[in-house]
C-alpha cells in the first residue's frame, strides 16, 4: 500500500476561487476586509507566515496591516497595539503571531482583543464558543486539517457522515490553538476522539495510543514523532507539524512531525509537508477575516461562522 497525497495545496486553490467571489460580494455592498498582523521580535517563523498572509491577501484583494513591535516590547506596547486595532473600523480582523517575548502575558493580550475580530479564537468568549460547538470563529489550523480531510473524502467517494460516525480520531498535540480546537472538531462530526501529547512518548506508550486511530493528526512540534510503529494500517494521517532541520550539509529543510518516508506505505492517506495544512490554513485565515467584516455590515451573516467547516 502507498499513501495517497492529500494535496494542501489544490485544496486552497479550491477555496481561495471561493473565497475571491466573497471579496467581491462584500465590495458589492459597500464593505471591505482587512487582516491587522501584530508581531514583537524577530522570530523565523512567525515573519514567514506573516510575509505569506501579507502576499495572499494581496492576491484576494483583502487589506492587511502590520504592527510589528521590537522584542523589547513591553506587555503596555502590545496591548496599546492591540486597543488601537480594536477601535479602528477599517481593520476586521487581527492576528497575534507566536511567539510573543516571555515577558509579555500572552493570555492577557489575547484576552484584550475584540471578540468580533478575534479570527483565531484565541479571546475566551471565542474559545468557549468553540468548546460550546457554537464558535464564531474556527481557528485556522484545525479548521484546515478538517476541510482537507473533509475534501479527500468527498473525493475519495466516502460519505463524510458515515466515515466520521465509525471512525476513531487522535489528536497528538494539546495546545490552545490547534490540539484542543481539532478535538472540538472531530467531536463536532461525531466521531470518537482521542487526545495525547508529547509525555506519551517519554514513557514509551504513544504507539499504543496512535496505533488506534483510523484518522491521526499531528500537531506535537517535534520532527519525526511519528513512524511506521505508531501508525494503524490503513489510517489516514493528517500532518500539522513545520520544523526547520538542518541536516549534514548545513541546508535547511521543512519537515513535519511524522517521519513521511516510513510512514507512507502503511498509511491510506498522508498530508506532504510542505504543501498539506499549511496552505489551507493561510486561505482560512483570511476566510474568517472577510466574514468578520461581512458580519459588521449585516449582523445575521454571522450564522454562516456556525458552521462546522
Amino acid at each position: 500500500m502507498a499513501a495517497a497525497v492529500m494535496d494542501g495545496r489544490e485544496c486552497a486553490r479550491a477555496l481561495a476561487v471561493g473565497l475571491a467571489d466573497e471579496v467581491r460580494r462584500l465590495a458589492d455592498r459597500g464593505g471591505r476586509a482587512a487582516l491587522a498582523v501584530v508581531s514583537a521580535g524577530s522570530d523565523h517563523g512567525a515573519t514567514v507566515y506573516g510575509r505569506r498572509l501579507r502576499r495572499l491577501a494581496g492576491e484576494l484583494g483583502i487589506g492587511h496591516v502590520a504592527r510589528p513591535l521590537p522584542a523589547g516590547a513591553t506587555q503596555a506596547d502590545v496591548l496599546g497595539v492591540v486597543a488601537r486595532l480594536n477601535e479602528d473600523p477599517a481593520v476586521s480582523g487581527i492576528l497575534v503571531l507566536r511567539p510573543l517575548p516571555p515577558h509579555v502575558d500572552e493570555a492577557a493580550v489575547f484576552r484584550a482583543l475584540s471578540p468580533d475580530k478575534d479570527v483565531e479564537s484565541v479571546h475566551p468568549e471565542n474559545a468557549g464558543l468553540l468548546a460550546l460547538g457554537v464558535p464564531r470563529f474556527v481557528p485556522s489550523t484545525p479548521a484546515a486539517v478538517f476541510h482537507l480531510l473533509d475534501t479527500w473524502l468527498d473525493a475519495a467517494g466516502e460519505d463524510r457522515a458515515d466515515f466520521y460516525h465509525r471512525s476513531r480520531i487522535v489528536v497528538v498535540g494539546r495546545s490552545n490553538t490547534v490540539g484542543k480546537p481539532a478535538v472540538a472538531l472531530g467531536c463536532a462530526r461525531e466521531a470518537s476522539v482521542g487526545s495525547v501529547d508529547v509525555w506519551a512518548d517519554r514513557t514509551g506508550g504513544l504507539g499504543r495510543h496512535t496505533r488506534w486511530a483510523d484518522v491521526l493528526v499531528v500537531a506535537a512540534g517535534r520532527p519525526g514523532l511519528i513512524r511506521a510503529e505508531h501508525v494503524a494500517p490503513g489510517a489516514i494521517v493528517v500532518d500539522v507539524g513545520i520544523n526547520a532541520v538542518t541536516g549534514p550539509d548545513g541546508r535547511t529543510r521543512t519537515v513535519g512531525d511524522v517521519d513521511a518516508a516510513s510512514v507512507a506505505p502503511r498509511a491510506r492517506a498522508l498530508t506532504p509537508v510542505p504543501g498539506g495544512v499549511g496552505p489551507v490554513t493561510d486561505v482560512w485565515l483570511l476566510r474568517s477575516t472577510v466574514r468578520a467584516a461581512a458580519r459588521r455590515l449585516e449582523p445575521d451573516t454571522g450564522r454562516t461562522l456556525l458552521e462546522v467547516p
